[in-house]
């Protein structure tokens, strides 16, 4: 069994103890995780550290972020092949968009919206793990997804950090 922690648009410049202590509240249990951009500052990667990270950059971050990652690409995990991308333009068919992105793929991660989404359209999986901003300016809660590959297939559940605002 694989469990992939999956988050997006965390939009902050600066890594602190508050943040540190929502990732392992969050990704503890995870063997893998999945970045689907706007990840402004690279040392947010380097938090998850010994585990594997996939990760692509978005339309928020500098110069260093796109230059360091893709802007999509296709991971083979476990039998699921998976493509993850930031997205961009209007939330109206984002999701027709990324199928034409990846049309080969089992499951499709994204972000750009900040709108959680976990749902199957036809066979794929597709995923919106929503912002893992841990203080909005409209005081939404940070929210993110786990993504489980086992005997049984995958599935995902989306999440919210309760008390972290």
């Amino acid at each position: 069994m694989i469990r992939a922690g999956i988050l997006s648009d965390t939009h902050i410049t600066t890594i602190n103890q508050r943040f540190k202590e929502s990732i392992d509240a969050a990704f503890s249990t995870c063997d893998v995780i999945f970045h689907a951009g706007d990840i402004t500052n690279l040392a947010v990667l380097e938090i998850f550290h010994p585990k594997t990270v996939y990760a692509v950059h978005g339309n928020m971050c500098d110069l260093a972020v796109c230059k360091s990652l893709p802007e999509s690409r296709i991971v083979q995990l476990e039998n699921r092949t998976i493509g993850l991308c930031h997205g961009a333009g209007p939330r109206q068919n984002i999701e027709e968009r990324m199928w034409a992105r990846f049309p080969e793929v089992d499951c499709i991660i994204y972000g750009h919206t900040h709108q959680p989404v976990c749902h199957y359209m036809g066979d794929i999986l597709f995923i919106n793990p929503g912002s893992f901003q841990i203080s909005t300016p409209y005081g939404a809660p940070a929210s993110y997804a786990v993504l489980t590959l086992d005997d049984n297939g995958y599935r995902a559940n989306l999440h919210t950090l309760v008390g972290k605002s």
